[in-house]
């Protein structure tokens, strides 16, 4: 990457040039492999190179300075001024304020790798008419995969991982799956509708259980048009709001079940006051991820000096306190601070001469060395202020 930027005088005209004569290639693209979240597969990722990333994040700009205005307020994902704490302190206050009785929390199945280049050229026609933007987007879709050391043609969806393709899914499920829900779907319903989508996460909120499961049957054969489908094991219809503890009963449970969106595990429960409230907790398979990666970076980093690893150690803390710091959540935030500290004071007494430090000695120290205890970003009044209804 420095090479790059020192460099960047003497790429960057020949490729404007490139791109004005349409005649751009698009360099291969470098595929790697992450791990999902609690799971064996892993997520393929794709990895432009430095110059061919410039050129996404700009191109990028330019069509979100186009498309803003046509976006509609239920996507969230991807644009500016937006992001995942809206998308949930919407879902939050349409479940809570509305006459919402059911969701349906939906899962597209390789979504990214399933994307029809041929819709996606149309959707982008539609509203872009400069045939070397057209030109552009063709050759990022077709680009090659670079994988051990071979190329694969690519025929269909685009890489995650590069600044287009976050773009370009918002393209694709605006005209695919948005314009149709509010103008198609919600007008012929019985009752009240929301969707909230976060890139390829969305739910669907419904007052009546007829009107979900004909939307449920409906989004099927919408998606299959568009070359997408739902994750059957990921898909579900729940009973959920504020007369989901009456119904619970009547169906064998004792409490409504949960939903799940955005790393967070969504319940029905009840404030101080005895009124209905949506309650928010991390998402058991999320938490479980985070306290891997603290104790992993603490094995790692055993050998530093006390303020190296307390400090970063912090860094990762804070991340973790500013994303699931959100109202009602501060138990699980409280579990993670409990954990690390423990698993700390068991990696500086495997470090300690005399193979043990005592809680008392434990304590001094972190007066000395604080480690960055858990604080709520956003409060219940805050999650009201910020959503999008």
């Amino acid at each position: 990457m420095t090479e790059a930027k020192e460099s960047f005088a003497d790429w960057v005209e020949p490729m404007l040039q490139s791109v004005h004569r349409e005649g751009y290639r698009a360099p291969d693209i470098r595929r790697v492999y992450i791990p999902k979240p609690g799971k064996q597969e892993k997520r393929p990722l794709g990895v432009p190179c430095v110059n061919d990333r410039a050129l996404q994040r700009s191109t990028a700009q330019v069509l979100s300075a186009i498309y803003e205005a046509d976006f509609l307020s239920c996507s969230f994902g991807g644009r500016p001024g937006r992001g995942a704490h809206q998308a949930l302190a919407t879902l939050v206050e349409a479940i809570a304020g509305g006459k919402v009785g059911w969701v349906l929390e939906a899962d597209l199945k390789n979504f990214f790798g399933s994307l029809s280049h041929d819709w996606m050229l149309r959707f982008v026609e539609h509203r872009v008419g400069d045939p070397r933007m057209i030109s552009l987007i063709r050759r990022w879709l077709k680009a090659g995969i670079l994988e051990d050391g071979e190329v694969h043609p690519n025929e269909e969806g685009t890489p995650q991982g590069g600044s287009i393709s976050v773009m370009l899914s918002n393209v694709y499920l605006h005209y695919a799956l948005d314009l149709w829900f509010e103008r198609v779907v919600k007008p012929r319903l019985r009752g009240e509708a929301y969707m909230v989508r976060y890139i390829d996460d969305f739910v669907l909120c419904f007052q009546y259980r007829d009107d979900a499961l004909r939307v449920q049957n409906a989004l099927c054969k919408r998606l299959s048009k568009f070359s997408l489908t739902l994750e059957p094991t990921k898909t579900k219809l729940v009973e959920f709001g504020r007369f989901a503890h009456r119904h619970a009963g009547k169906r064998g449970r004792r409490r409504p079940e949960t939903i799940y969106f955005l790393g967070f595990t969504l319940y029905c429960t009840r404030n101080l006051k005895g009124n209905f409230q949506v309650g928010l907790r991390t998402e058991k398979s999320r938490l479980r991820r985070s306290l891997m990666t603290l104790r992993e970076l603490m094995r790692r980093i055993r050998h530093l000096s006390i303020r190296e690893q307390v400090y970063k150690l912090n860094i990762v803390l804070r991340g973790h306190y500013a994303y699931y710091g959100i109202a009602g959540n501060f138990h699980s935030l409280q579990r993670v601070h409990r954990v690390v500290e423990r698993y700390l004071l068991k990696m500086l007494c495997s470090r300690s001469r005399a193979g043990r430090i005592t809680w008392d000695q434990f304590h001094q120290f972190k007066q000395r060395q604080p480690i960055l205890r858990p604080k709520l970003r956003l409060s219940y009044r805050e999650l009201q202020a910020i959503a999008v209804l």
